[in-house]
């Protein structure tokens, strides 16, 4: 699978996008990192072409919630209808919000993961690449 992986906008830090990226690559999936503080538009720019089949958006300094919706919801507004997953440290909290999570899947998210919770990324990106690809529907001769 084709999966383009980006930083949140004001998200500074790397290690994480390295060790997503190794992850994912050796799952067999072919990775592009945009790296960190990728701002809305760039994350927008990359998905035109070639057009990835998951965008991965990670936070680990507590803005993910903040960062992530303003992402997808520049995604979803320019038509890209790829599948979307944001994870990492969504907030400065210290503990998941069910609130921010259902409004993340609300804005177009399909799936929002909470830090560390690289087991269920491996579930869902194996899901995704098992799932028949979808098919063009095909002109009446």
């Amino acid at each position: 699978m084709k999966i383009l992986l980006a930083g949140t906008a004001s998200d500074s830090h790397t290690w994480n996008l390295v060790y997503l990226q190794l992850f994912m690559e050796e799952q067999g999936h072919r990775v592009t990192g945009l790296g960190p503080c990728v701002p809305d538009d760039l994350l927008v720019a990359a998905c035109a072409e070639p057009r990835p089949e998951l965008v991965v958006v990670s936070s680990v300094n507590g803005h993910g919630y903040r960062d992530g919706l303003s992402a997808v919801r520049a995604l979803r507004s320019a038509g890209v209808q790829v599948p979307v997953v944001v994870g990492g440290k969504l907030g400065v909290a210290g503990r998941a919000d069910p609130a921010q999570r259902a409004l993340l899947l609300d804005a177009g998210c399909t799936a929002v993961f909470d830090d560390g919770d690289v087991e269920a990324l491996r579930a869902f990106t194996a899901a995704l690449a098992a799932a028949p690809a979808p098919t063009a529907p095909r002109a009446v001769a």
